[in-house]
């Protein structure tokens, strides 16, 4: 079994910055890809970062130049620094796991979720 807890999120104004971290633990194999998904009310949930075991990254679009991801394969743990924050950045962030090695945003292909942590970006 995987758990993945995220933490780090929060309220700010916009053009400001915050950053998630999510703690993987329980059985990972060494190759698999992670991810950050958002979801606001009534819309489906949106990948916004993945990479793979060997750093191979993947932004959507509307988030590119604004935030990293990042990780550490010896401690199980992601990270997503988010810079110039928009008031549409605002939703639930999710942390994701999935094994194989191609990232992905398709929210589908994940098998392990976190429980998310609220993001709120004000105008």
């Amino acid at each position: 079994q995987v758990q993945l807890v995220e933490s780090g999120g929060g309220s700010v104004q916009a053009g400001g910055s915050l950053s998630l971290s999510c703690a993987a633990s329980g059985y990972l194999t060494s190759r698999y890809c992670m991810a950050w998904f958002r979801q606001v009310p009534g819309k489906e949930r949106e990948g916004v970062a993945a990479i793979d075991a060997y750093g191979r990254i993947r932004y959507a679009d509307s988030v590119k130049g604004r935030f990293t991801i990042s990780r550490d394969n010896a401690k199980n743990t992601l990270w997503l620094q988010m810079n110039s924050l928009k008031p549409e950045d605002t939703a639930m962030y999710y942390c994701a796991a999935k094994t194989g090695l191609a990232t992905s945003l398709v929210s589908y292909e994940y098998k392990y979720w976190g429980q998310g942590t609220q993001v709120t970006v004000s105008s």
